[in-house]
């Protein structure tokens, strides 16, 4: 158990400055001692699981105030399968207790979900991935499939969800369907299970199993 029942009476130490996360998740209970641990201007980096940047609730109403006080900076969402005993992938959530004037009221979203090589049986960073996805960071910047600053605004119409690919999407674009042809296959596919359906059922009638 993470604290609750202390938190939910309200934290001695002041950490629960945004409010109290729900008994069965506390990451946003660590994330608010992380800041309340800053000094004025310090930066804090912590890799949470994705449910943080998107449960509703009490997680919900955290994350609105966090982002009505301007603190959250960026999201990097990284690829599956990079840590030992968790295949799913995760996400490094960045926090910044004053914002350089040019990035207050924005948040960097980056989608590293393609960014890395796979393994056997782990997937891993390579130099080169690292350093793109930290110059996306760096560079605050839009980035085409990488990387979206974010207005606040716009989060907040999504009903403060951080959810990464909601913003950002990494997937070769979906390729033009003509329906008309995707039709006429479905149609063919369809007469010939028919005939083949006629056929086995005519067997099964001279062999006396169906009427």
């Amino acid at each position: 158990m993470w604290g609750y029942e202390v938190w939910q009476k309200g934290d001695p130490f002041g950490r629960d400055e945004y409010g109290c996360p729900p008994k069965s998740y506390g990451d946003l209970a660590f994330v608010q001692h992380m800041l309340a641990s800053l000094k004025d201007g310090g930066v804090l980096a912590v890799v949470v699981p994705h449910g943080v940047l998107f449960r509703g609730g009490a997680e919900g109403r955290i994350r609105e105030a966090m982002l009505a006080a301007d603190v959250i900076e960026a999201v990097v969402g990284l690829a599956p399968n990079l840590f030992y005993g968790a295949g799913i992938p995760a996400a490094l959530l960045i926090c910044h207790k004053k914002k350089p004037a040019d990035r207050r009221g924005k948040v960097l979203i980056v989608n590293g979900d393609a960014t890395y090589t796979p393994g056997k049986a782990q997937n891993f960073l390579t130099d080169d991935h690292i350093r793109a996805l930290a110059d996306a960071v760096h560079g605050f910047a839009d980035i085409d499939k990488l990387a979206r600053m974010v207005p606040v605004d716009e989060i907040a119409a999504n009903g403060h969800n951080l959810n990464i690919s909601r913003y950002v999407q990494t997937g070769a674009d979906a390729e033009a369907v003509d329906v008309a042809a995707e039709v006429a296959k479905l149609q063919d596919l369809i007469a010939q299970r028919n005939e083949a359906e006629a056929v086995m059922f005519g067997h099964l009638r001279r062999l006396r199993y169906v009427e």
